[in-house]
């Protein structure tokens, strides 16, 4: 009898949580992107191989995310990239009160998808024939990245939360020419859309696709004839083995490494007519290119974003990393975590269309 009852709590819980925070088991993905990238360029081969974390891609991300002074690493950071462009202003703060006080003169960091991990295990990260060989002394990332550092045991105290972003958004070319609207319109066989690499950025490739399938699925008055399923299947799951042959039309394409580069270069070549991302960085698209892109957003407008139902929200937190590191570096490491945490790059966030947790 008390086990019955066990059961049936877990199953009102789990009825409740589906209920109330409109979250939902994503279909299984069985299809495949078609990879999108320039071929007027030559990829040559590099000077070393087999040195993982790896983040050469020489089309769209031509050490376009390496940012830095490389020496001695005075002072290093890892971190998810989607917020590059606060980061990079709040940095130029952090350099001029600190820099001068605790010798900071070699630095740099990286604004690629997370790889704190291995380069804290590895010890470097590669860029084209440059090899980074120091570990970083902060890591910024996702809960599931946090965890990670944590099993590994390199961490240095607790992660602390230090952005919130505003969901996803869609974002197409200027005039929008498809009349592109909702998720719906993404499942049109006229619609092409471009994601992350599913498996070099498998948390924000889920965090978009899962996004399209909950709005949807939350969606009280789909269109006539459509489920959320049905459009999951239209662009994941649509056979595309002749896709980008002839006229043959893509429902579902993808770049090869970093997201925020790949993703506009797609929609502006016209290899994809919408990708969906983070708010944040679609502002970013339409302020640096303003005759290029614009935003549809998924609840909200685009200048005052409110997330509708299954608009799946983001959360970036900050962990120092154990080292042997010296009296100047350790000050720069927790002079690094009170940047994040300070009222000024709150003003900083706001300005670039991310908020605090």
């Amino acid at each position: 009898m008390i086990k019955t009852h066990i059961r049936l709590s877990r199953i009102m819980l789990f009825v409740f949580l589906i209920i109330t925070l409109n979250v939902y088991a994503v279909p299984k993905i069985t299809g495949k992107a078609h990879i999108v990238s320039p071929e007027t360029l030559l990829n040559w081969p590099g000077d070393f191989q087999g040195v993982t974390p790896y983040l050469t891609e020489p089309t769209a991300n031509r050490l376009t995310d390496l940012h830095g002074q490389i020496g001695q690493c005075d002072m290093v950071l890892s971190t998810a990239g989607n917020y590059h462009m606060a980061l990079r202003e709040m940095w130029q703060s952090y350099l001029s009160e600190n820099a001068k006080e605790l010798d900071i003169k070699t630095w740099f960091y990286t604004t690629s998808p997370p790889i704190s991990p291995k380069q804290v295990v590895n010890k470097t990260v590669q860029f084209g024939n440059l090899n980074l060989n120091c570990v970083p002394q902060v890591s910024v990332g996702p809960k599931k990245l946090m965890k990670k550092l944590t099993k590994l045991k390199v961490t240095d105290g607790k992660p602390v939360k230090i952005i919130k972003n505003y969901g996803n958004v869609i974002f197409v070319k200027k005039g929008n020419p498809k009349n592109i609207k909702s998720v719906w319109d993404l499942g049109r066989s006229d619609v092409t859309l471009v994601t992350p690499n599913q498996k070099m950025e498998a948390g924000s490739f889920g965090n978009f696709s899962g996004t399209i399938y909950n709005i949807a699925k939350s969606d009280p008055n789909p269109p006539a004839g459509m489920t959320a399923e049905k459009l999951f299947d239209s662009i994941f799951n649509h056979d595309q083995s002749n896709c980008g042959n002839n006229d043959s039309k893509c429902s579902w394409v993808s770049g090869k490494r970093i997201m925020h580069r790949e993703q506009p270069w797609a929609v502006n070549s016209g290899a994809a007519d919408a990708g969906l991302i983070f708010y944040h960085l679609a502002l970013y698209f339409t302020r640096t290119f303003p005759d290029k892109f614009e935003i549809i957003p998924l609840g909200g407008t685009a200048e005052k974003p409110k997330p509708v139902k299954g608009n799946k929200v983001g959360v970036l937190q900050a962990v120092k990393i154990k080292g042997d590191w010296s009296a100047n570096q350790k000050s720069a490491q927790e002079k690094l975590i009170e940047a994040f945490q300070s009222d000024d790059f709150t003003k900083v966030l706001t300005k670039h269309g991310i908020r605090r947790p």
